[in-house]
């Protein structure tokens, strides 16, 4: 029973030092704060301010619940291990190996801790320059990500795509739902390099090519992100999207410019003015909280322009020749099978991100 009980201490040493970094009792006091309030009839005479704090208990009981559960096994492991004999040595081992694979799954939580981790997110994919030859590599990025959506249960709308007149996309906005979208793509967001052998010269020379890839949290109107009407710019313009016979008659669409930090959002594929501009807020709160996370900012109002990750950030290089290699700047991690990566197998690089 020794070796058992040496499971145990490792187990209880473990999972004291994630609650401890999880803050867990401190939560536990909140969660009781907040469910002597929200169990006060009166609370309701604020239907806003009851429904923000049923939904902070809520949250808050189901963050605790699976660690409070494991604790509770763990402990009950441990006085069977006190009380039973040979005969029960089987079974408890069975149990504390379920408890560890537990406790494993609960800790790669952590890496979504982050403020807006748990939200979906908007991927924006813009061709550097080089021309076609930049755009055919922003259609390749494109058709790797929505592989690796389709691949990984996330769902994506697509919401502006504007295509290269040889080959591949200018550009393509696309909105992420999926369980914490935001914190699994936010190691996406920089510049990604291909070199190959270009396809597009006649002389068949190497060609190194860029494309800024943009990961921004989803922010809805109603989340308490404050921007101040008078640092917006709106200008309306006629659309080239779809809309019907009024595209080409209406100003549907939006352009709206974020003065302080000379942030253009355009959106022009939604059918009325009033939902591209509720779609360019949408994004332009997410590129503004994007850059408020990059200037470490107290808020919004404490951002400088042209601060946030732009071209000079390269974060991973896919390189098809003269060898063939990804590897990612940052944390060093690097995958032979260029094609599997392309067809949408990017999770090694985003856990090497996250557990970094």
């Amino acid at each position: 029973m020794e070796e058992l009980k040496s499971q145990v201490k490792s187990l209880k040493e473990n999972l004291n030092q994630v609650w401890k970094k999880l803050d867990l009792d401190r939560k536990m006091s909140e969660k009781q704060l907040l469910e002597q309030e929200v169990s006060k009839s009166e609370l309701w005479n604020n239907p806003a301010e009851a429904k923000k704090k049923t939904e902070a208990f809520a949250n808050l009981s189901s963050e605790l619940e699976p660690w409070i559960l494991l604790k509770t096994q763990l402990s009950d492991a441990d006085e069977l291990i006190e009380l039973g004999g040979e005969d029960l040595k089987s079974e408890i081992k069975d149990q504390l190996d379920t408890l560890e694979t537990t406790l494993s799954n609960l800790k790669k939580s952590l890496r979504f801790t982050g403020e807006y981790d748990k939200n979906d997110a908007i991927l924006r994919i813009t061709a550097g320059v080089g021309g076609t030859e930049a755009m055919d590599w922003s259609g390749m990025l494109e058709r790797m990500y929505l592989r690796f959506f389709e691949k990984n249960n996330f769902k994506a709308t697509k919401i502006e795509r504007t295509v290269g007149e040889e080959a591949g996309i200018k550009t393509a906005v696309y909105e992420v739902k999926g369980k914490n979208a935001y914190g699994t793509l936010k190691s996406e967001h920089g510049v990604h390099r291909l070199v190959r052998l270009s396809p597009f010269n006649a002389d068949n020379l190497r060609q190194t090519s860029f494309s800024l890839v943009e990961i921004l949290p989803v922010i809805k109107a109603d989340d308490n992100i404050e921007i101040d009407e008078k640092d917006l710019r709106i200008d309306v313009y006629h659309s080239g999207g779809h809309g019907g016979q009024s595209v080409n008659t209406t100003n549907s669409a939006v352009r709206i410019t974020h003065l302080p930090t000379n942030t253009v959002v355009a959106i022009q594929n939604e059918r009325s003015q009033l939902q591209n501009k509720e779609k360019a807020m949408e994004i332009l709160r997410g590129k503004l909280i994007q850059m408020k996370l990059e200037q470490h900012a107290e808020s919004i109002n404490k951002l400088r322009a042209g601060e946030s990750a732009k071209w000079g950030q390269q974060i991973r290089n896919y390189v098809l020749q003269p060898y063939r290699l990804v590897k990612d700047t940052r944390t060093k991690h690097e995958e032979t099978d260029v094609d599997s990566v392309l067809n949408g197998n990017i999770m090694p690089f985003i856990d090497a991100f996250l557990e970094s």
